[in-house]
């Protein structure tokens, strides 16, 4: 068992009902089969994350397939840089309600999810019982130092201390950020001086940069799918009631995707 101990960092032994460390702080497993590993005095709200509203609306947007070119990229390039060993043990960092995450099962991969949501870890652990789900946070990842093969990161924060710290020599990181256009013209119904999303060049100390690519691609939504998408971006907040009034209304609503991918490997000690 990879876990460790969220309190004092010790290896967590999985017991019937859960997992427990040498401490005895003890972690009970819920009945959908995940584990809760964010202590309340990390967790900075009462409930952090995405509410149960925005992963409904999230889980119905992305079962119609929208962001499907996206999941297909980031597995091909996990399958091509992933290190060859007899069992690959990958952590998708922000999971969600699991989309991605159930793309890079296979027979030789050992798959966890990660989210500081609870009701995005619930709905993930419900659908998808042959990975292992926790609620945690990026910046204190539950994985004891370089076990990791893999770690794909959709949009979540994390600090960069601590992919270092959980990947193994060699391990891969995978990224996907928002490029210049993504979703521009969901701006241009907020804001009135529209700018390109900025793309910022992240520093990774510790770690070899090997590749960035971009995907871009057009959307045309329903009504329906256009609330959806908005109600998963950070715009949301910043939308009138004319806005949402104006999606809800609309026949189709017509946008881009434009994603960042980009791939580092962890040196060597």
């Amino acid at each position: 068992m990879l876990y460790i101990c969220p309190l004092c960092h010790s290896p967590l032994t999985a017991e019937l009902q859960g997992y427990v460390c040498e401490n005895r702080h003890r972690f009970d497993r819920a009945k959908e089969g995940y584990v809760n590993l964010l202590p309340v005095q990390h967790k900075g709200s009462k409930d952090p994350g995405d509410s149960a509203e925005m992963i409904q609306a999230r889980r119905q947007f992305l079962d119609e397939g929208h962001y499907q070119p996206l999941r297909n990229h980031v597995a091909d390039v996990l399958d091509k840089y992933l290190p060859i060993s007899s069992t690959s043990t990958i952590v998708d960092l922000g999971c969600g309600e699991g989309y991605y995450t159930s793309a890079w099962i296979k027979s030789d991969r050992e798959v966890y999810g990660v989210d500081v949501s609870k009701f995005a870890i619930k709905s993930a652990a419900k659908r998808y019982p042959q990975i292992q789900f926790s609620v945690a946070s990026g910046y204190r990842l539950p994985f004891a130092s370089a076990s990791l093969s893999a770690i794909i990161r959709i949009y979540a924060p994390s600090k960069g201390d601590e992919l270092r710290r959980t990947l193994c020599p060699g391990g891969i990181l995978i990224t996907v950020t928002p490029a210049a256009r993504h979703l521009y013209q969901f701006k241009s119904l907020i804001y009135q001086d529209v700018q390109l999303h900025e793309e910022k060049e992240e520093a990774l100390e510790g770690f070899e940069y090997l590749l960035e690519k971009r995907l871009h691609y057009p959307l045309t939504l329903s009504a329906s799918s256009a609330t959806q998408l908005l109600q998963m971006t950070p715009f949301a907040w910043r939308a009138s009631e004319k806005v949402w009034q104006t999606l809800a209304q609309c026949e189709s609503f017509s946008c881009e995707t434009d994603f960042k991918i980009t791939v580092w490997r962890r040196t060597e000690e």
